[in-house]
């Protein structure tokens, strides 16, 4: 046990006085005193402190708190998952729905309808195809993503807007460009008949395919672009190489470097910055995308949404006419 107070001013002030004031027999009754008993030994306090642990465990008190904070975790859980499948039906009936009503029906004329009313559409258009993790689909996969492209692509022939980019993250469809080419060709002549828009599909640092410059035809011309993750870091790498070593030769000036040089070159080698892009995705995720060319891109996805379609396509072009595009202002 602790010494009292009154002890320890005797012991403080003896020690002042050079240990004069108190006899030796006082200092050890003082001293004995703070000692602990025989019965509070460390056993005794381990027994104790076990006792007070045990007690606490099976206390009533204790339990009743976890109940209470496992039926607060459940009731919010059930809340949280209630809302969001209430959510995700809700706007799988509403897409259903949409789907059913502005179907296209592989007519120009439709989709031509559908966004007649829209007071602008984007000169050049984007959108993010993901491919599935499982290797063993791998050629359905690939034949899926040639099957959307060629849809995007007569979508956007249908309403007319002359540009497409399409993002690819592995870049598997850069290393088909015929067979795109050829499944675009074959959705223009099913949608057009014989006589359909021209078409040229481009990749950076690839030959563009075909290799010569077709007649335009009076439904239009579209440029498809195909890029992928490697257009991105390595383009800015190489280009910053270029330029380091062009400065070095006394070729250009570093003052002459600006961000409207940067901005020529990189729309040049890979393409232009879009206007908008088309995520198939409930949620925004870029995979990779060049971010330097969407930094005044309108991005758009559908809440709940998983898979491909003209209503995703349509809804895009209908937010893109209704947004504001204020520039910083």
């Amino acid at each position: 046990m602790p010494m009292s107070v009154r002890d320890t001013k005797a012991y403080r002030a003896d020690e002042q006085q050079d240990h004069h004031l108190l006899t030796e027999a006082q200092r050890q009754a003082i001293f004995k005193a703070s000692l602990p008993s025989p019965n509070d030994g460390p056993a005794a306090v381990n027994s104790r402190a076990s006792q007070a642990q045990r007690r606490s465990r099976l206390g009533v008190r204790r339990f009743l708190k976890n109940q209470l904070f496992v039926f607060v975790f459940a009731v919010m859980h059930g809340i949280f998952s209630l809302y969001i499948k209430s959510r995700q039906t809700w706007h799988g009936v509403a897409y259903q729905i949409s789907s059913i009503l502005y179907y296209h029906h592989a007519t120009p004329q439709y989709i031509r309808r559908d966004i007649a009313g829209l007071t602008k559409k984007p000169n050049h258009l984007s959108a993010i195809l993901k491919t599935e993790v499982n290797h063993h689909r791998a050629k359905n996969d690939i034949d899926r993503l040639i099957e959307e492209t060629a849809e995007l692509a007569t979508w956007c022939a249908c309403a007319e807007i002359p540009m497409l980019s399409i993002y690819e993250k592995s870049g598997v469809l850069k290393k088909h460009m015929p067979r795109v080419y050829e499944a675009v060709i074959q959705k223009f002549t099913f949608y057009f008949g014989t006589e359909h828009p021209t078409l040229s599909v481009t990749s950076p640092h690839k030959e563009d395919f075909p290799t010569r410059m077709l007649e335009e035809s009076r439904h239009g011309h579209l440029q498809l672009h195909l890029i992928s993750y490697q257009d991105g870091r390595e383009s800015i790498v190489d280009l910053t190489r270029t330029l380091a070593d062009m400065s070095q030769r006394g070729k250009i000036s570093p003052r002459d470097i600006s961000q409207e040089l940067v901005d020529a070159e990189l729309s040049e080698g890979i393409f232009p910055e879009p206007d908008l892009l088309i995520l198939f995705t409930p949620y925004v995720e870029l995979s990779g995308y060049p971010p330097w060319q969407i930094r005044l891109t309108e991005i758009f996805c559908l809440q709940d949404n998983e898979t491909f379609g003209y209503q995703v396509f349509l809804r895009a072009l209908r937010n893109f006419a209704s947004a504001q595009m204020r520039r910083g202002k």
